[in-house]
C-alpha cells in the first residue's frame, strides 16, 4: 500500500480532498481496527507493530497516517478510558471491525486554542429528557470528511458540571462541516471545522460521571507517550522519503560538464551523509522510545529531538536539489511542507522545553 498510496498523494496534496479511498484500502487491510480490543474482534496490537504500519503508511502518504494515528490512540484510549461507556465502546470498536468506522476526538476551539494549555471547553451539552443536546464549534478536526464518530469534548449544564467527550455520529443531524482547511502541509487530513448545532445524542454517549474525570483523561500518560511517539514516527518517515527521493536524484542526475552523477561529488556524498545521521538518531530514540527506554518525562524531549532532525534533514535535500526538488511535479516539495507540521503537535517546543528545565531546576 505504501507505493499505491505515494502514487496518489500529490493528487490529494494539490486538491485537499480526504483520502477516502486510503481508508477503503486499510480497512480491506483489516488494519483500521489494528488497535481495537480483541474483545469486539481487534488486533490489540502493541505499539511497536503500530508504529511500524504507521511508519510505512507515512512513507506513502503522511496525511493518512495522521487519520490513521489518531484511530490508534483513541482505540487504545477508548478500551482502558473509566469514561467511556460499554456502549460507547461496542459502537466505536466493532463498526471499525465491521466497516472501518474512523473515530477522532475533537478538542480545539476558536477562543480556547488547544486544551493541552488549560481551560475548558465552550461546546455545552445539554441533558434533557430526550439526550444530551450539543452545541459548539471545533477546529483542526483532522480527518472530518471521514469520521464516522466524533468525540466530541465538551462540559455539561449540570450544576456539578461533567468535562469530558461525547460520543456523536459524524452524520448527526446538527453536524455541519465548515471545509476550512488549506494549510501549508498536510493537506489531506481534512482537518476543517465541525459545528455543532443543537446535536441530539442518547445519554449513554456522554460520559461517566466521576470525580476529576477531565484530568484523569489529561494525566493519561500512555496515551500522551504513544501520541508523542506515533506522531514523531510519522515525520521521521517523511524525512526517510525525502533522503531516498534525494540519493536517487544525485544517482540519476549528470550535468554535461561533469560527465558524471552528481552523486560522484564529495559535497553531495557529506550531505547524504548528514542525513543519514539525522536520521539514525531519531532511529535510535524512536526504538529507545518503543521499548519503554524513555520516561514519561522525557517523552516530549524525544519529539522535540526528532522533529528537529526531521526537519534538517528534509532542509539539507532542498538546499541542494535547488529548482528540481522545489518544483511541483517532484514529491520534496510537499514532503517539506508535511514535515514543518511536525512542530504544531502537542506538546510544542516551548511547553517541552519550559517542563523539562522547571523539572531539571526545580524538580517540579
Amino acid at each position: 500500500m505504501r507505493v499505491e498510496f505515494a502514487a496518489r498523494a500529490d493528487q490529494y496534496d494539490r486538491t485537499g480532498a480526504f483520502p477516502h479511498e486510503n481508508f477503503r484500502r486499510l480497512h480491506e487491510h483489516g488494519l483500521l481496527a489494528l488497535a481495537a480490543p480483541r474483545a469486539y474482534g481487534g488486533g490489540e496490537a502493541s505499539l511497536e507493530t503500530l508504529a511500524r504500519v504507521v511508519g510505512t503508511i507515512a512513507r506513502g502518504d503522511a496525511s493518512t497516517a495522521l487519520v490513521l494515528t489518531m484511530q490508534y490512540l483513541f482505540h487504545s484510549l477508548g478500551a482502558r478510558n473509566p469514561a467511556w461507556r460499554e456502549t460507547q465502546r461496542a459502537l466505536v470498536f466493532r463498526s471499525a471491525v465491521e466497516r472501518g468506522a474512523l473515530v477522532n476526538g475533537l478538542r480545539v476551539e476558536p477562543e480556547l486554542g488547544t486544551p493541552a494549555r488549560g481551560g475548558l471547553p465552550a461546546t455545552i451539552a445539554r441533558r434533557t429528557p430526550d439526550g444530551w443536546r450539543i452545541s459548539g464549534r471545533k477546529i483542526y478536526s483532522t480527518g472530518a470528511p471521514g469520521l464516522s464518530w466524533m468525540l466530541i469534548w465538551a462540559r455539561s449544564d449540570e450544576p456539578k458540571p461533567r468535562v469530558g467527550g461525547w460520543l456523536v455520529p459524524g452524520d448527526a443531524p446538527g453536524v455541519s462541516i465548515v471545509e476550512s482547511w488549506d494549510h501549508l502541509g498536510m493537506r489531506a487530513t481534512g482537518s476543517h471545522d465541525v459545528t455543532l448545532d443543537d446535536v441530539l445524542v442518547p445519554l449513554e454517549h456522554g460520559p461517566e460521571y466521576q470525580d476529576d474525570v477531565a484530568e484523569n483523561v489529561r494525566l493519561d500518560t500512555q496515551f500522551a507517550a504513544w501520541n508523542t511517539i506515533l506522531i514523531a514516527i510519522i515525520y521521521d518517515a517523511v524525512a526517510r522519503e525525502a533522503r531516498d527521493w534525494f540519493v536517487r536524484w544525485l544517482q540519476e542526475r549528470t550535468p554535461t560538464n561533469l560527465g558524471a552523477p552528481l552523486a560522484t561529488l564529495p559535497r553531495f556524498q557529506e550531505a547524504v551523509g548528514r542525513i543519514d545521521g539525522l536520521l539514525l538518531a531519531n532511529r535510535t530514540l524512536l526504538d529507545a522510545a518503543i521499548a519503554g527506554a524513555v520516561s514519561p518525562q522525557q517523552v516530549g524531549l524525544l519529539k522535540y529531538l526528532t522533529s528537529g532532525n526531521s526537519i534538517a534533514a528534509v532542509e539539507i535535500a532542498v538546499e541542494l536539489s535547488g529548482n528540481p526538488g522545489l518544483s511541483r511535479s517532484s514529491p520534496l516539495g510537499r514532503l517539506y511542507r508535511d514535515v514543518l507540521c511536525s512542530r504544531v503537535h502537542t506538546p510544542q517546543n516551548d511547553t517541552i522545553l519550559a517542563g523539562a528545565g522547571k523539572s531539571a531546576l526545580v524538580g517540579v
